[in-house]
């Protein structure tokens, strides 16, 4: 058999089009044995491969760019090619196929959150064969459209100028089938007399009448120079919607916030199909959700902070719901377990630490009492063997973790450094301990069957439950516990100040050592995805910035401004000096702390400063005390005491901060891995004094670093190192991919996630555009997430009442409104902002469900301050928020979800076409 492949591909210089499969002939899979393929036209880019004596079976390829301008390879989109003999005997077969780019949106449609959920077909068609035998002469046209965007019991049809498509006829066009779906397929058998063929596809309902033809010219198919293939396989086209692109509306709320009746005090994985029933009942496609992985380190309140997960498997035990468990057959236990969740579910907050004591009791009388069928159940079995992996890991670290009281690895002594070895006889079936270890097996089981009937059944109604990726792992984590060599433990992750935090924010997660990573193709990364995919069929990864570059701040400090991003490039002496800038290491990289500034930070403890933490080097000039020279030392050695009186906290508070400060005079950092000879520079560094009593050709010189480094500097270096992680990311799973890019976004990052299809999010309040105030919906990209906040900012209501004459800018600028802006943000505000970002061009607008609610007075919360989740400005904030509505009477609100539906109905954001 002979095998022609024909497919359209622009190239730049240095670029060449290869191809591998699954073939011996084809590479064997293997990429270095791919084969090129030959330029047969340079301006429209069609690229050619004839390959003779093949053996007439199935196989699957795919295509790719050799760069050897970036030494990379440019993929395409989506699964493998697959060719299918189907025990055919034709002699040679054209395929003719179409570049799958990441940049195209329509791909974004193929991704598991429309074909597993939204657009999900129950019913499927069989593909049509030609109604006659091939006759010399004649050639068998083979059509492959792929369209997920299509309506159940509705089908794809063809229809052209040939005999055989119907002569333009719709009735007599012909149906395709899609066995494969969305791979849609049907072939006719063509007269060669009749090329070139023109052609279109169209859609039919239910009774096979036409309901629409695509918007776009008659397509034409050639029949190749030279010989005339048995076969023609045209692949990979696209219908052409004559309406606007598909777009859908979601709601964002951490689990922990719901609330139902019944309930223990927080949100369960349960609660869930309550969320699913009204979102589906007010036309809503899409739940998205806070990380919800284990965070118990410390068994107290701060462990409520999602992003600082213990293991990036392991569930949340707070979201099991009890009763699904089974009952206690003690019914004194049984009652006081209920009693006490019914108390914790009437509060207005959260009781994390009462919540938790109440499941974790629970949690080990069930377990004592269904151990011995539970450790033998099929069900179980199949799910630690699937699981084994990361579930004994864990289960060792969090017995540890409680033996010790520290979730602190490097004071377990000989646990701390765990080996096969050390992890066989910590799990050990036969150990005294075992029941401490299988209680987190039994507990993990029951999270894992929770969320995924809750993932299941959105997925039944046509709703995409959407996780979250945070962008570290916790320090003393089971990741970190296992695989230090992956992280660099001596460094911390942040960000640099924003709207946020003026002293930027310090995460004290370690950053990810990169280069280790790649080693193995980023397995840690894909196999973190593939097991998220069990539940999610969309995901937001926290922070995308990290993936071209993090702000990382040196262990030996706390704020962020003391970070720089890591890689970038940084500068060397012999550069600095090379701009004019003469580079005295002592001034420039060491605290600048003078006697004339140090009143306006210390007040009337600058004595008592100058004495305890500062010592003179010359009249009037400044050096730390060793003991106190970093951050991270002042954080340690000047302490509040528990038993300190209100002034006491204030003053320790006061020197604190006013140390930090000095520690924070410099204007240039050591850059790692240099030996002292790397700099960059420090962020904001125009407000130190440092740099304000330099002499005007310094201030100018370093001006220009600066902006520089910060803007231009690192802009294709960065590009590379986000283009060799995330093509893999995208590849790992086929779930829909969100990228929160807010912060300070380098140039290039706009451009890159637009190539690899990769939603952004647009913040109304937080614009990329530095030079407006507000984002305006109606310009937003259609790969974005709309949404007028989130839950790290206050909600709308609470935003308005913050600063009244900011609101009154808004409201003329942005809502077209006239005359003085009300003080607090009434319903009708609400409804303006909700509904200009239904009529958005994004794909998706999501909306807290807190905003959704403004928009009703009987159903919003009085104080709207008391609906922010999080404040990104404190590093120990509470994360406590509840709904304070039962989600069954939010079901019931039959009035409030009929107006919400309408309105996104008329947005169009509803129907499928």
């Amino acid at each position: 058999m002979q095998l022609q492949f024909k497919i359209y591909y622009k190239t730049f210089p240095g670029q060449q089009l290869m191809i591998v499969g699954s073939l011996s002939e084809l590479g064997a899979g293997n990429i270095d044995h791919a084969l090129f393929l030959k330029l047969d036209d340079a301006i429209t880019g069609l690229w050619t491969l004839t390959l003779d004596g093949l053996a007439a079976e199935d196989f699957t390829y795919r295509y790719f760019v050799k760069d050897d301008n970036f030494s990379a390879y440019l993929e395409e989109w989506g699964p493998d090619r697959q060719f299918r003999a189907d025990g055919r005997k034709d002699s040679s077969i054209l395929l003719a196929d179409l570049w799958r780019s990441f940049a195209d949106p329509d791909f974004a449609l193929h991704s598991s959150a429309f074909t597993q959920a939204i657009l999900k077909q129950e019913n499927k068609f069989p593909a049509t064969k030609g109604k006659s035998q091939k006759l010399a002469g004649s050639v068998v046209v083979r059509f492959k459209p792929t369209v997920v965007r299509i309506k159940p019991g509705h089908r794809v049809a063809v229809c052209g100028s040939s005999k055989s498509l119907g002569v333009w006829k719709d009735k007599k066009a012909i149906a395709l089938g899609n066995p494969d779906h969305p791979s849609w397929n049907g072939e006719v058998i063509v007269p060669e007399a009749d090329f070139p063929i023109e052609y279109k596809y169209l859609i039919q309902d239910e009774e096979g009448k036409t309901a629409f033809w695509e918007n776009s010219e008659n397509r034409i198919l050639e029949l190749p120079v030279g010989s005339v293939p048995d076969t023609i396989e045209v692949a990979d086209e696209k219908f052409i919607f004559p309406q606007y692109p598909w777009k859908g509306t979601g709601v964002a709320i951490p689990v922990f916030s719901l609330r139902r009746k019944n309930g223990f005090g927080i949100g369960e994985f349960s609660d869930l199909k309550l969320l699913v029933d009204w979102a589906a009942e007010t036309g809503m496609k899409m739940i998205q959700i806070l990380p919800v992985n284990d965070t118990v380190a410390k068994h107290s309140w701060q462990d409520s902070y999602p992003y600082a997960a213990i293991s990036v498997y392991a569930l949340h035990p707070v979201y099991i719901n009890l009763l699904e468990i089974g009952k206690l057959n003690s019914e004194i236990n049984q009652q006081i377990i209920e009693s006490q969740g019914n108390y914790l579910n009437s509060l207005d907050k959260i009781d994390y630490e009462a919540v938790m004591a109440l499941k974790s009791r629970y949690f080990k009388l069930i377990y004592d009492q269904e151990k011995a069928e539970f450790l033998k159940s099929k069900k179980f079995l199949a799910f630690f063997k699937e699981n084994s992996h990361w579930l004994k890991p864990y289960a060792a670290f969090s017995y540890l973790r409680d033996l010790f009281n520290t979730p602190d690895f490097s004071r377990w002594g000989e646990y701390s450094k765990p080996t096969a070895n050390l992890l066989a006889v910590l799990t050990d079936k036969k150990s005294a301990h075992y029941d401490d270890i299988a209680v987190h097996y039994f507990i993990q089981y029951h999270a894992y069957c929770q969320l995924l009937e809750a993932a299941e059944y959105a997925r039944s109604k046509g709703v995409v439950l959407k996780g979250d990726i945070p962008i570290g792992i916790y320090r003393n984590s089971v990741d970190a516990w296992l695989s230090p060599q992956l992280y660099h433990m001596d460094r911390q992750a942040g960000a640099p100040p924003d709207d946020f935090s003026a002293k930027g924010q310090n995460w004290r997660f370690p950053t990810y050592n990169w280069e280790e990573m790649e080693k193995d193709g980023y397995a840690w990364w894909q196999h973190r995805l593939r097991h998220l995919s069990t539940y999610f069929d969309a995901f937001r990864i926290d922070h995308i910035l990290g993936f071209f570059r993090i702000w990382e701040i040196p262990s030996s400090q706390v704020e962020g401004l003391l970070g720089y991003f890591n890689p970038s490039i940084p500068y060397y002496r012999h550069e600095l000096q090379d701009r004019g800038l003469w580079f005295d290491e002592h001034r420039f990289c060491k605290p600048y702390i003078r006697e004339h500034f140090l009143y306006e930070r210390f007040g009337d403890l600058t004595e008592h400063v100058k004495f305890h933490y500062l010592e003179e080097f010359a009249p009037g000039c400044y050096n730390l005390r060793p003991e106190y020279d970093t951050q991270a030392k002042v954080e340690m050695n000047v302490t509040i005491q528990p038993d300190d009186s209100p002034w006491m906290r204030n003053r320790t508070e006061r020197i604190v901060q006013g140390l930090n400060s000095l520690i924070g005079e410099v204007l240039f950092l050591y850059a790692p891995g240099t030996g002292g000879n790397g700099f960059f520079p420090r962020n904001a560094l125009h407000f130190t004094k440092s740099f304000q009593e330099l002499d005007n050709h310094a201030k100018h010189v370093i001006n220009n670093i600066y902006l520089e480094y910060f803007y231009e500097r690192n802009e294709e270096f960065w590009r590379g190192k986000a283009m060799g992680k995330l093509p893999v990311l995208k590849k790992a799973t086929n779930m829909l991919l969100c990228g929160e890019d807010l912060g300070m976004v380098p140039a290039c990052v706009p451009a890159v996630m637009n190539e690899l299809g990769i939603l952004s999010l647009e913040v109304q309040r937080m614009p990329k555009n530095p030079k407006i105030a507000f984002g305006h919906p109606a310009f937003y990209p259609y790969l974005s997430v709309a949404t007028p906040s989130s839950h790290d900012t206050s909600t709308v209501r609470g935003w308005w009442e913050e600063d009244p004459g900011r609101s009154q800018k808004f409201y003329y600028e942005i809502l077209g409104n006239h005359g003085p802006s009300p003080y607090e943000c009434t319903t009708d505000v609400v409804r303006q902002i909700i509904v200009q970002h239904l009529y958005s061009p994004s794909m998706w607008t999501v909306f807290p469900i807190q905003d959704l609610l403004g928009m009703d007075n009987k159903l919003r919360l009085p104080n709207p301050h008391a609906e922010r989740i999080n404040n990104p400005g404190n590093p120990t904030h509470y994360w406590r928020y509840r709904m304070h509505l039962n989600l069954e009477d939010l079901l019931n609100e039959t009035a409030f979800n009929g107006y919400l539906k309408e309105l996104i109905q008329q947005s169009g954001r509803l129907e499928v076409y």
